[in-house]
């Protein structure tokens, strides 16, 4: 419950305690919070029984945690029911981010998928299938139409 309390911020509440309520008033103080925390964790327990009572027998095994968003979405994903692990494992971020280098470099990829297309790109295109990015272009001709990457629009 106060996981989060340093031990001098602690030391600071005592201290506070014993000069708000008195060193004769405190330990009545102590029992009577503490008698009051009890009595709400009995009465939470007693109301999440009578939920789940109440909800049958097909929410046994029902969380009232699961009602927290974050927690819900993290038991939903942690089960392999869609088969989400397999999609997360077969993407490859540094192959796909080293395919791309390739592509924006001119270099040949090692992929059998991208050497095909390149290949077909290459006998479609009279520039051999490959863009130098370090060159300028010059001017087009009045009649010329300027390039089009469709995968960029």
């Amino acid at each position: 419950m106060f996981n989060d309390i340093g031990p001098l911020e602690l030391v600071t509440i005592v201290v506070l305690a014993v000069l708000v309520f008195g060193p004769e008033k405190l330990p009545k103080m102590i029992q009577d919070v503490t008698r009051t925390i009890r009595k709400i964790r009995e009465f939470s327990e007693s109301a999440k029984a009578d939920i789940r009572e109440e909800l049958g027998p097909e929410f046994k095994d029902f969380e009232f945690e699961d009602l927290n968003p974050k927690t819900f979405i993290r038991k939903q994903l942690d089960n392999d029911e869609l088969g989400l692990k397999e999609i997360r494992n077969g993407f490859d971020l540094k192959k796909e981010m080293a395919e791309v280098t390739d592509a924006v470099h001119g270099r040949e990829s090692e992929t059998p998928s991208s050497s095909s297309s390149s290949a077909s790109s290459s006998s479609a295109g009279s520039t051999g299938g490959t863009v130098d990015m370090t060159k300028k272009r010059e001017k087009l001709a009045p009649e010329e139409r300027p390039p089009f990457d469709a995968d960029a629009t």
